[in-house]
């Protein structure tokens, strides 16, 4: 079996939604500058409703600290707040980590998913050291407490890619995939019964931590830790959740994919100094290969159950199938996904998990960081084609509009809201903290 023609289950175009600058009219000098005018003000009037967001932050009420962190993840998904972050980073960064501390669980989520979109933002860098080093242990201490999936699966989101941007010695890497595994795994005293975690957050669990498997030297880990992963991703295998056995699939992948078998063995480390293999531990490595390609065989094939969904059915097959594949014949996937104009492709199963994940977290921010992140950029060893000709700027996109122009956007309603506070305070009303942060804005 050879590797398969445009490979089906990743050659899924992706679009962008820039649909409308297809419609476009001509360049004339004259519609240019009315582009470039319209583009400044959207970024001025942007940039404004991000400060008021970062204001609400401050207030008692959950609710406003919900909708303010949904309108500062809303821009950060539309464009890269590069001017914002410089600014206004550490502050924003101690709101989110305030609440993550004490919001309740959306707030939480919504927090974690907005310090996740500021690392991505600041790239490696200092600041990308100080978001991991100050949110380390709020995360950590976070995923303890509570067995909502919805916050658990954000706060692993986040403590993925804060680990993944900001992390320079893989020791930390192996810190936060600890952390992770004691999700699933605790450390419990004699009188303490294990609580057994969903499906959802098993799943998301596994996916962070293959995601940061990708980032790290397979050498580094402990043979110990290979072992007692393949054990366990083997036997998620077997489980009735679909969407635990592609997350265990993509795992193991990784796994496999970052190299011989020799380095599950404790003793191929020390084949430098002339000693040999312990024959029984290298058999049962085998043999966990061996069950897992089994598995996996089985899995390729599955005919579904009841209520199965057809599409999820497809999609484990589908993945099933590449990961019999590079088992028994070194054929990794390649993926294709279009990105506005461009192609990015990817050829290894780390890239490959790296990209779903990185496009899980993003969500319709995808398209818009894939073309304009540099860490991104670097990361896939993509380059987009140029986005501006002669100095002038896009028309505003479809997304960019129902950003700023929907009267249901999240910026829409903020904006909202601040006029009305505005025209309370011009009353001479007393409206709160918030109000007196806008004063200080415009003086």
């Amino acid at each position: 079996m050879g590797k398969r023609s445009s490979q089906r289950k990743h050659a899924a175009m992706v679009d962008s939604d820039d649909d409308d600058s297809s419609a476009s009219s001509s360049s004339t000098t004259r519609s240019d500058r009315m582009s470039v005018s319209g583009n400044e003000e959207v970024q001025l009037e942007k940039d404004s409703l991000l400060d008021h967001a970062l204001d609400a932050l401050y207030e008692k009420r959950g609710s406003t600290r919900e909708k303010a962190l949904s309108t500062i993840i809303e821009a950060f998904n539309s464009g890269l707040q590069h001017e914002f972050v410089e600014k206004k980073f550490a502050t924003l960064l101690h709101h989110c980590i305030a609440s993550i501390k004490k919001g309740s669980a959306k707030e939480v989520s919504l927090a974690s998913h907005a310090v996740g979109l500021l690392a991505l933002t600041v790239s490696c860098g200092n600041n990308a050291r100080e978001i991991l080093e100050e949110t380390f242990p709020t995360l950590a201490q976070a995923l303890k407490t509570g067995a909502d999936s919805s916050k658990t699966s954000a706060l692993l989101e986040c403590l993925a890619i804060v680990t993944f941007v900001g992390g320079n010695d893989p020791a930390e890497t192996e810190r936060s995939m600890q952390i992770m595994w004691q999700l699933v795994h605790p450390k419990l005293g004699s009188n303490v019964a294990a609580v057994k975690p969903s499906p959802a957050i098993i799943t998301a669990m596994v996916s962070a931590w293959a995601f940061l498997l990708t980032s790290i030297d397979g050498w580094s880990l402990d043979p110990k830790s290979w072992q007692e992963s393949i054990s366990y991703f083997s036997g998620l295998l077997d489980k009735d959740d679909r969407s635990v056995r592609i997350a265990a699939g993509e795992a193991l992948a990784v796994i496999f994919d970052m190299g011989s078998l020799e380095k599950f063995c404790s003793q191929a480390k020390d084949a430098s100094d002339g000693s040999t293999q312990d024959g029984k531990e290298l058999a049962h490595v085998h043999g966990l290969r061996g069950k897992v390609l089994n598995q996996v065989r089985n899995l390729s094939v599955e005919a579904g159950g009841k209520g199965s969904a057809k599409k999820d059915l497809n999609s484990q097959r589908n993945l099933f199938k590449d990961i019999l594949e590079f088992l028994e014949y070194g054929n990794s996937p390649e993926a294709s996904i279009k990105i506005g104009g461009d192609v990015l492709q990817t050829s290894t199963w780390c890239k490959l998990i790296q990209l779903n994940f990185l496009k899980h977290f993003l969500g319709g921010g995808f398209v818009k960081h894939m073309q304009d992140n540099e860490l991104l950029h670097e990361i896939f060893g993509f380059t987009p084609k140029k986005k501006y000709n002669l100095g002038v700027e896009h028309q505003m996109s479809s997304g960019e509009k129902r950003l700023y122009k929907s009267p249901n956007s999240v910026i829409n309603k903020a904006r909202t809201q601040f006029l009305n506070k505005q025209r309370m305070l011009s009353e001479g009303r007393n409206v709160g903290r918030f109000a007196v942060g806008v004063a200080d804005d415009e003086l």
